[in-house]
């Protein structure tokens, strides 16, 4: 291949490659950017459409008048848009879930990777004053080292050997059998069964075993050992359901919780405990009923103050 032809292949690549990402190509742009003529860049769109419809890709090359360019009909951006890459360095900054050398590269290599040139300015801007004010959680732990072992061995369904600092400060040993990762209230946490272990008894309920829950920067160690355990698929641990019963993190018991709400927002109420049922409404309020693991409900209802009547565990 002479270089003319590798030159012009290379071209129609980097072309197609923007029209794919959902890119405006301007002529004039594109002949300053590789040094050809206009007549040269009309030629390649030409060969582009050509493309385009003989491979009947149900897409064609198209003119906006609006953007003054040529963009791909029904195309899909696979990027991120400034907007929603906004929206998750925003999120990552609110969660406070690591400390910052970890969450500063983050949101560097987010915005390098994902934010156009002509857009990184403005995005940077918006995100300077919250980055320059961040305040990291109070364990000041380091939460990237471990998590991507820890997800594979729930992927692989490998028994954990655990050494886990409580919150008393005494230290335990356990082995169990990783389900589940989630993130909640400026943690990230490991959602497991015990293994084998004589305290079995104490997490089960209807003879079914009951989830235990780990916050990731006080496990001191772990080790995944070569064993495999054999997951109930009947009961197969799902983080989204798990997520809609549980409050704070606290485990426990499955229970049912009735109270009678009187607020402003029953909305907010509503999204706070995905599980909840409206049982009944009067002039005063709602009476409404819940389902979830544990006594972390117990913060969040005693928080309502005077808006919340409560009978626990009915």
């Amino acid at each position: 291949m002479d270089a003319y032809t590798e030159a012009k292949s290379m071209r129609l690549l980097s072309m197609y490659s923007r029209l794919l990402d959902g890119k405006i190509l301007r002529k004039r742009e594109l002949a300053e950017e590789f040094g050809i003529a206009l007549r040269s860049v009309q030629r390649d769109l030409e060969s582009l459409r050509i493309f385009f419809a003989e491979e009947m890709l149900g897409r064609e090359i198209l003119y906006d008048p609006k953007e003054r360019g040529y963009r791909l009909s029904h195309a899909s951006q696979r990027g991120l848009t400034d907007s929603e890459i906004l929206a998750v360095c925003k999120i990552l900054l609110e969660s406070r879930s690591m400390c910052r050398e970890e969450m500063m590269p983050i949101l560097d290599k987010l915005v390098e990777c994902c934010v156009p040139d002509s857009s990184r300015k403005a995005v940077t801007s918006l995100l300077a004053n919250e980055r320059h004010h961040y305040v990291e959680p109070r364990h000041g732990k380091s939460i990237l080292e471990g998590l991507w072992e820890i997800g594979q061995a729930i992927e692989r369904h490998q028994v954990m050997e655990l050494e886990y600092r409580k919150m008393d400060g005494s230290v335990t040993e356990r082995p169990v059998e990783p389900v589940g990762l989630m993130f909640s209230e400026y943690y990230f946490y490991l959602v497991a069964f015990l293994h084998n272990d004589p305290r079995t008894d104490r997490y089960k309920q209807n003879n079914t075993l009951l989830p235990t829950i780990y916050r990731i920067d006080r496990i001191r160690s772990f080790t995944v050992t070569q064993e495999h355990f054999t997951p109930a698929y009947a009961n197969r641990f799902q983080e989204g359901e798990f997520r809609k019963r549980i409050q704070f993190m606290f485990g426990g018991k499955l229970n049912r919780v009735r109270f009678k709400y009187t607020g402003p927002s029953l909305e907010a109420v509503l999204d706070r405990l995905p599980t909840a049922q409206i049982r009944s409404q009067d002039e005063e309020g709602w009476e409404i009923e819940v389902e979830v693991f544990g006594k972390g409900i117990e913060m969040w209802l005693r928080g309502q103050g005077e808006y919340v009547k409560y009978e626990l565990y009915a």
